[in-house]
């Protein structure tokens, strides 16, 4: 076989295997943003402040977000009532990293969130012709993060009657936990929580055993928004970046 021959064939063979390698990976599915963590609910003093570089319109349902692209759909979701807003990610923005996304205060009042404890699901959806943005409710199996909360029993006096009765109210009390990392193994995990406890004045950092070879370092848990954005920062300034927070 000539040398000009062998060339093509080379050629041939790499142009077959090329093809091939494309249209597997044409096979491969998209996958869809989802998080959950705070929402930061807008207002103008926000802009001034320079805590966000965009101004949102907050009698409008309007979503700034940091990375999704412009005009990606979103549902944000109110885990504790299991309201939703459907809409579509209006500018890209910088915020502080320990909230997930920027929403109008329309959005928030739809969602009938608690703006001490703004805490939302973001799922991205799948691309439609027919998208609008809506509110509505959502049903139990569409939601990503399953709630645990604690309950607490308070006696009630009946004072319409002539006689006292004690009834039972329960009342949520939410908390919050942050995720700083997994580990393949319990050796590095107890020695980074030995680490941070001598940078940090935690208290409440504990490790979770997932499997035999999943480790969860974790802080919390949180009684209140404030308290866990103090831990937040200062583990972002210890280069922690992307944090997870699970409300329990």
């Amino acid at each position: 076989m000539t040398i000009i021959k062998k060339v093509i064939t080379i050629i041939c063979i790499f142009s077959f295997y090329s093809c091939a390698e494309y249209k597997r990976n044409s096979n491969v599915k998209q996958k869809y943003y989802s998080s959950s963590g705070f929402a930061l609910i807008y207002n103008d003093e926000l802009y001034d402040q320079k805590v966000i570089n965009k101004k949102v319109k907050n009698d409008d349902i309007y979503v700034l977000h940091n990375f999704l692209k412009l005009n990606t759909p979103i549902r944000i979701i109110n885990p504790d009532n299991s309201n939703f807003v459907e809409a579509k990610i209006n500018k890209k923005g910088d915020y502080p990293k320990i909230f997930n996304i920027v929403i109008s205060n329309k959005i928030a009042s739809e969602l009938k969130l608690d703006f001490d404890n703004p805490y939302v699901e973001i799922v991205e959806v799948k691309k439609n012709k027919k998208f609008i943005a809506k509110k509505g409710n959502t049903f139990e199996e569409e939601r990503n993060v399953a709630l645990k909360v604690t309950i607490d029993e308070i006696k009630v006096d009946d004072l319409n009657t002539f006689t006292k009765k004690n009834v039972k109210k329960k009342l949520k009390h939410k908390t919050f936990t942050i995720k700083i990392n997994d580990f393949y193994f319990e050796k590095s995990v107890i020695e980074r929580k030995n680490e941070l406890l001598k940078k940090t004045k935690f208290k409440n950092m504990y490790i979770k055993k997932i499997n035999n070879k999943q480790f969860r370092l974790l802080v919390g848990p949180f009684n209140n928004f404030n308290a866990l954005k103090i831990a937040y920062i200062s583990l972002n300034n210890l280069g922690f970046e992307n944090l997870n927070i699970y409300n329990n």
